[in-house]
């Protein structure tokens, strides 16, 4: 179980989009509890390379639709980073789908991209890890 890492998420976006909450995405409240899922499925360490892997696969679906080509969706991308096709156990199985849930609902939030999502997600679990915290971008931010 990984009890601090909301608390470190919700620290992160702080430090990404300022106080107070009521400022930040609508989609932040929504997509916590998912990536909680993630950690909580995985463990830390593997949550980050879950999160490192979903970012490739948004970025991929990214350059795809900027450059109008055939993909065949985030799903599939994130099967392929991920590898989650080659140890389908229910831990994998529960984050693959939180993953995909999570970014439903940010992709249709149009104030913000999933990859800072992402980016604050990896950094709440370098924090679980016992690396350093991250650096707040507000200065005198209360964290």
């Amino acid at each position: 179980m990984t009890h601090n890492f909301g608390l470190h998420f919700t620290q992160e976006l702080g430090n990404h989009f300022g106080f107070p909450t009521d400022s930040w995405p609508a989609s932040a409240e929504q997509v916590t509890p998912f990536f909680a899922i993630v950690v909580n499925a995985l463990g830390m360490d593997d949550a980050a390379r879950w999160f490192e892997a979903a970012r490739k696969a948004h970025q991929r679906v990214e350059t795809a639709e900027r450059d109008r080509a055939h993909h065949f969706g985030f799903a599939h991308h994130l099967d392929f980073e991920t590898e989650a096709h080659r140890k389908v156990t229910l831990p994998v199985v529960a984050a693959f789908e939180a993953t995909k849930g999570l970014y439903e609902i940010t992709r249709r939030d149009s104030s913000v991209d999933v990859d800072v999502f992402f980016d604050c997600a990896l950094r709440a679990c370098s924090r679980g890890s016992g690396r350093p915290d991250s650096t707040p971008v507000a200065a005198g931010a209360n964290v």
